[in-house]
């Protein structure tokens, strides 16, 4: 029987405290902070209490953040995530992140298609957002492919050492 968040490859799952180390390599690449907003290194205290209080309640923390695991072995490559849920709108920005060393083998596609359907399908959500810097040209063509429209783009939008990026708004009508 297959799992509401799995298919053949990937795995979406609860972030569980094992998820520590992972989540510390990840939130602290500062090749990664560009794209995440991050400005300052996490504490292995910090993620610790982030992991510790997170129930996973979309309603409560206005957030699902989900680990994408291969289906084989639980390995984590990435992960997928909710946030600034809008229930009174049913929508909800998205995020994805997969690991360098697992990108370009499909599995950001496939964890946003399982992530889609659980969307549309048990939380009821309309629409799902992104917001892709310009200059991050495969995030784009991925999320377009997969049927995000481009909606506009923000000008000087995001700030990467001195310099302002345009940033495209893409959203999808589920």
């Amino acid at each position: 029987m297959r799992q509401l968040l799995s298919n053949d490859i990937l795995a979406l799952r609860a972030l569980e405290p094992t998820d520590l180390d992972t989540l510390y390599r990840w939130e602290n690449d500062t090749a990664l902070w560009a794209v995440s907003d991050t400005i300052a290194p996490y504490s292995r205290k910090a993620l610790w209490d982030y992991l510790e209080n997170y129930t996973g309640d979309i309603y409560t923390q206005r957030q699902l953040r989900l680990m994408i695991t291969l289906e084989a072995d639980g390995t984590p490559v990435g992960t997928i995530d909710f946030f600034n849920f809008d229930p009174l709108n049913n929508r909800s920005e998205l995020g994805l992140f997969v690991a360098s060393e697992y990108r370009g083998l499909g599995y950001g596609r496939q964890a946003l298609e399982l992530l889609t359907a659980f969307a549309r399908d048990h939380i009821g959500l309309r629409q799902l957002y992104v917001f892709i810097s310009l200059d991050n040209e495969l995030c784009l063509k991925m999320f377009e492919d997969y049927g995000y429209r481009r909606v506009g783009v923000l000008q000087s939008w995001v700030k990467r050492g001195t310099t302002y990026r345009d940033t495209a708004l893409l959203q999808m009508i589920l």
